[in-house]
């Protein structure tokens, strides 16, 4: 991670109908990263990522990505990074190897016939290549959409909840090809609801309501937070939730099965809490490490009470 940035941008703004969508965001990402974006629906995550892959003109701010302006060579960019979206977005009437030929043509790659056959290769597709790219499964149409977005060579991966509907295992199998390619070089920024995929990143950034309110790496982000975390068991975990809502120090209470997970900002108040609520439900309370939902739980509830 040498050099400069794969993405600078600062102050970026972008205004639909009067709403401030992308509120001043400011973001930086490392060659070679993988960048988490993380982030409530409607937070500006997609905005941002059309800004920065030069798709949509920023109505404030500046900055470049892999050393392009934003504003003047968006086409640029576009050569030079692979966009996957949100939605499945390929022709699904035609076969594997028919919609990396059409993207291939969209690029200009030459020799096309030997590119699509290698890109096939790459990505585990060319026992399938001849399979309509609409009877496959979730899994499967996010690989191919993988290879459309790395069959140009990009040297920047901006990725839109790229795992949305997918079993966990097909999850797991994208992530170490992420990995693997941020390990030869390329560089990454995933957005994602996904707390397990978000501490794969070496880096996140959370967004909220518009505005970039956290960055840095996982442990960065917790220790930020400022949060101390009880763990209460037992049969009573029920009647404890119910118990420790509007105590002194808790400000969040979550179940995880026979356990109850107790989050909050002045962990004196939460302890003494949480041990008389143990007393009274006959359940047995230690320290927990905070984890990163409890983060993003409580940012977002921060940033709520900021646009009140």
């Amino acid at each position: 991670m040498t050099g400069e940035p794969a993405i600078a941008v600062t102050g970026l703004v972008k205004t639909f109908a009067g709403r401030r969508v992308v509120d001043g965001v400011s973001l930086t990402v490392e060659r070679g990263e993988i960048a988490g974006f993380l982030g409530p629906n409607g937070s500006g995550k997609t905005t941002t990522i059309r800004m920065m892959c030069g798709l949509l003109t920023p109505d404030a701010g500046e900055g470049q990505v892999l050393g392009f302006d934003i504003r003047r060579q968006g086409r640029q960019i576009k050569r030079e990074v692979g966009y996957m979206t949100q939605r499945f977005s390929f022709y699904e009437d035609l076969t594997i190897e028919e919609n990396l030929a059409f993207v291939a043509g969209l690029y200009g790659l030459t020799p096309a016939r030997r590119i699509v056959r290698d890109t096939l290769e790459d990505l585990g597709l060319s026992g399938r290549r001849q399979q309509l790219a609409g009877s496959l499964s979730g899994g499967w149409k996010q690989r191919l959409a993988l290879a459309a977005c790395i069959m140009h060579r990009p040297k920047l991966l901006m990725l839109d909840e790229p795992t949305a509907g997918v079993d966990p295992l097909a999850r797991r199998l994208f992530w170490d090809e992420i990995h693997a390619r941020a390990a030869e070089g390329l560089t990454v920024l995933v957005s994602t609801h996904y707390m397990d995929e978000a501490e794969r990143c070496h880096r996140i950034n959370y967004i909220a309501w518009g505005r970039l309110i956290a960055a840095g790496t996982v442990a960065d982000v917790v220790a930020g937070a400022g949060l101390s975390t009880v763990v209460l068991e037992g049969r009573n975990t029920a009647e404890a939730a119910r118990r420790l809502k509007g105590r002194p120090g808790v400000e969040q209470v979550a179940s995880f099965g026979t356990t109850l997970h107790v989050v909050g900002r002045d962990a004196a108040a939460l302890r003494q809490s949480a041990e008389a609520v143990a007393r009274e439900t006959g359940t047995t309370m230690h320290p927990a490490e905070t984890m990163l939902e409890d983060v993003f739980i409580q940012l977002m509830a921060a940033s709520e009470d900021t646009l009140q």
